[in-house]
């Protein structure tokens, strides 16, 4: 595809809004592609899988919560997050620029489809994602993403929820930092390792988060994957604690070079619970890609923490490649497709035609309804 290039704040053509568009559904759709492919056997392990579905383990979506292509709360969290990135663009109007603040009222939000049991119209200032009935559904959320979102005291960096937690809750929800293309890489990195102390606090699964940020800002802006990694890591390297990341990041680029991959390649690199391990999965499996379902099936075929390592792979074969790549039978069925692309747009609307959407002391219109910042 054609590298976005309108990153400095001058006006996109009509060829690079069309290109980043697919870059940003294929971000989103790819990451609940690999999240529904994973979640009927996130719990099982290889031994398991095989036995249940033959000697190539899952090719196709199985029955989870009720239905096949059923997403997580990993694809739950990622579209708030969206949510929370839309509204802190359009809260700059007001000279109000914070987005860990907005970011974390959109997972409070979120927080509220797993506690309420549909949407509450008395609450106006939700707009419309969380008013997506098929959203208010458990779909086996981490505790450290439930305890750190239980209150509305947001954490930071210097005082972080849970701090000794590194599960890879921050990871699979932290690609849609990196789809903020007129950002500088490190002020994406900064905003994934602040919207992670939300909930984990543990140095890994902040930098863990920013780095799968900085690698999909990379490949959206041009870059192959390989060359994305190696950005990462050079960022990482000037972070303090940066060491379990960094390592995991190494250990994938070295499976790469090992052979044929397969499903013991990839349990090789852990069991992708922690943030760090299930990057090094989801990037490993994207780089060893014959194409998108090869890559995908390989990314959920282990005996770990399949949705959100699927989910992280399609994460960044769907912005490496765009929409098109993705199966389109794989697409027809995941479950809240036709919200995922509706934000999609909305968030590349915002990203490329702004102004045009909203201006300052602009408190009606669709937009304003949509995305409310009061």
């Amino acid at each position: 595809m054609t590298a976005v290039t309108a990153t400095g704040g001058g006006p996109w053509g009509r060829a690079e809004q069309q290109d980043f568009r697919s870059r940003v559904r294929g971000c989103l759709l790819g990451g609940a592609i690999g999240d529904a492919l994973g979640a009927g056997i996130e719990f099982d392990s290889l031994e398991a899988i095989r036995e249940r579905y033959g000697p190539h383990g899952v090719t196709d979506y199985v029955p989870a919560y009720g239905r096949l292509g059923a997403v997580t709360d990993d694809t739950q969290m990622t579209l708030f997050t969206v949510d929370g990135l839309i509204r802190a663009h359009v809260r700059r109007d007001s000279g109000v620029w914070h987005p860990p603040s907005d970011v974390h009222a959109a997972h409070l939000r979120w927080y509220r489809t797993q506690r309420d049991w549909g949407p509450d119209e008395r609450r106006p200032g939700d707009g419309w994602l969380a008013r997506q009935e098929w959203l208010y559904a458990r779909r086996e959320p981490g505790r450290a993403c439930l305890s750190g979102l239980g209150d509305a005291r947001m954490g930071t960096p210097e005082h972080p929820k849970n701090p000794n937690s590194k599960g890879c809750g921050t990871v699979m929800r932290s690609a849609p930092y990196g789809l903020l293309v007129g950002w500088d890489p490190h002020l994406v990195l900064q905003l994934a390792v602040e919207c992670a102390a939300h909930t984990h606090g543990h140095p890994t699964a902040g930098l863990a988060a920013g780095a799968l940020a900085v690698i999909v800002h990379a490949v959206v802006r041009g870059d192959g994957l390989d060359a994305a990694v190696q950005k990462a890591l050079a960022h990482l390297a000037v972070r303090p604690d940066h060491e379990e990341t960094t390592d995991a990041l190494q250990r994938a680029l070295g499976a790469v070079r090992r052979g044929m991959p397969g499903p013991e390649r990839v349990e090789a690199l852990g069991e992708g619970w922690t943030a760090e391990e299930a990057l090094s999965i989801g990037v490993y499996c994207a780089l060893v890609a014959e194409n998108t379902r090869h890559g995908l099936l390989l990314a959920v075929n282990h005996g770990g923490d399949s949705d959100s390592t699927g989910s992280i792979c399609g994460n960044l074969l769907g912005a490496l490649h765009g929409e098109t790549v993705l199966p389109p039978d794989w697409v027809a069925g995941v479950e809240g497709r036709a919200t995922i692309l509706e934000l999609a747009d909305d968030f590349a609307m915002e990203m490329t035609q702004g102004p045009a959407l909203h201006r300052p002391g602009d408190t009606g219109g669709v937009w304003a309804a949509r995305y409310p910042i009061g």
